[in-house]
Formats: structure tokens, C-alpha cells, sequence
């Protein structure tokens, strides 16, 4: 079976890597079963045979493969006779680079203080040393009035929603990587915190509602907060 590690707070199944959960639906996507080994931001040395200090890592027999998309890459390659990924399709590396540098520092100034308090104690004064090293003040203060600016990020979600009022999701009729990419960091958001972002009657929210209830409902039944 394949083997995944994947970042988990205290609660062993409070699983919230958005990068982890890009491959968790891949893997289902797929139809391939893993194993979901759950590890915490101080446990360098159970990934090191990795060579890295993060996850994903993905252990499939003696391949071992480590960052999301060589993950995604690896996965549509070695299992071509599965349900595709779209890693052709224009507009992936487009979402997966809008993710990285605009979605997830949007949301992380949301939500730092809540994976904070997601984890275990030695992971909570490592995440806060090098957090707070990082922005250069608090965790409380990052998040300080995150009340007022969450129609910042709305605004910053327009072109999303958009798109998906035109389309069932971001890959065409059908998902792909590029709807795993984005729908990754709005299962980091649900898995570790209770702040509302999404407005029920945005499409954006009832594109999320549709990726929770895939794959029998992987994401929609893992550890998190009915946001």
C-alpha cells in the first residue's frame, strides 16, 4: 500500500496540510489506497529519509516522492490506466502558482493563531518561535482585526468565482489537480479554524460543498469545523 505522510495537529486525525490534501484527493481520484501516517512540524527525523523536512512524502514500494506536484507528476505517470489528473490542462501551473503566492498568504494572516492552537505543545513553540520570527510580530497580532479585512480576501477570491459560476469546477466538467490545488487551501481553513469565509450563496461555496462530498466524502468527513 501506498504510504503518505501527512502534517496533523494534537489531534492525530486533524489533518490540515493543504499540500497533503492536494494528494489525499489525487490518491482517491485515482482509486489507489494509502496510508495516511500522521506527522508534526518537529518530527524532522521521521520524514529525513526523505532528504526534506516537509510534507508531502509519498512512499509507494521503493519510490519515494516528495513536494505535491512531483507527487501529482509521479501519480499520472505511474498509474496512466487511472482517472486523470488534467496536469495537461492549461490553466494548472496558472492555479497552483496563484495558490502559493496569493491564496495561502491571504488565508494564513486569517487563520496563524488557529493552527497555533491546533497542535501539540513542542509544535506550538516551534510554529510560534519561527512564525513570529517570519512576520516579524504576534501570531494575535497577524490576525488582529481579521473581522474587518476578510472582504479583502473575498475580493481577492472575484476571478475564482467567476470561473465557477461559468463551470461545475476549475478543471472543466470534471475535477483535476488544478481544483485539488485551490480546494486544498480551503480545507486547511475548515480543518483548523471556526472563521467563516466563504458566503453560502457564493459559488465558491457551493463549488467547496461539491469537493467535500467526492470520493464518498473524504474531506467532507475528515476533522474540522462546519464552516
Amino acid at each position: 500500500m501506498i504510504k503518505l505522510y501527512d502534517l496533523a495537529g494534537a489531534d492525530e486525525n486533524r489533518r490540515f496540510s493543504p499540500y497533503c490534501w492536494r494528494i489525499r484527493m489525487s490518491l482517491a481520484h485515482k482509486g489507489l489506497e494509502v496510508d495516511c501516517v500522521p506527522w508534526r512540524f518537529t518530527e524532522k527525523e521521521k520524514i529525513a529519509f526523505s532528504g526534506q523536512e516537509r510534507v508531502p512524502v509519498l512512499v509507494d514500494g521503493d519510490k519515494t516522492v516528495s513536494d505535491s506536484w512531483n507527487i501529482a507528476k509521479y501519480l499520472e505517470t505511474q498509474y496512466p490506466d487511472s482517472p486523470s489528473l488534467k496536469l495537461e490542462n492549461g490553466e494548472v501551473l496558472f492555479l497552483k502558482f496563484w495558490t502559493e503566492t496569493v491564496l495561502h498568504p491571504g488565508l494564513i494572516k486569517l487563520l496563524l493563531l488557529d493552527v497555533h492552537n491546533s497542535l501539540t505543545e513542542k509544535d506550538k513553540i516551534y510554529f510560534r518561535e519561527s512564525r513570529e520570527k517570519l512576520f516579524g510580530k504576534t501570531l494575535e497580532e497577524v490576525v488582529n482585526g481579521r473581522e474587518e479585512r476578510l472582504p479583502n480576501l473575498q475580493k481577492l477570491l472575484t476571478p475564482l468565482s467567476l470561473t465557477l459560476k461559468q463551470q461545475e469546477f476549475l478543471a472543466g466538467e470534471s475535477p483535476g489537480f488544478s481544483d485539488y490545488i485551490v480546494f486544498g487551501a480551503f480545507q486547511w481553513a475548515r480543518c483548523i479554524s471556526d472563521f467563516s469565509l466563504l458566503q453560502a450563496d457564493d459559488s465558491i461555496y457551493e463549488w467547496r460543498e461539491k469537493m467535500l462530498g467526492l470520493h464518498d466524502g473524504l474531506a467532507g468527513n475528515a476533522v474540522g469545523y462546519s464552516v
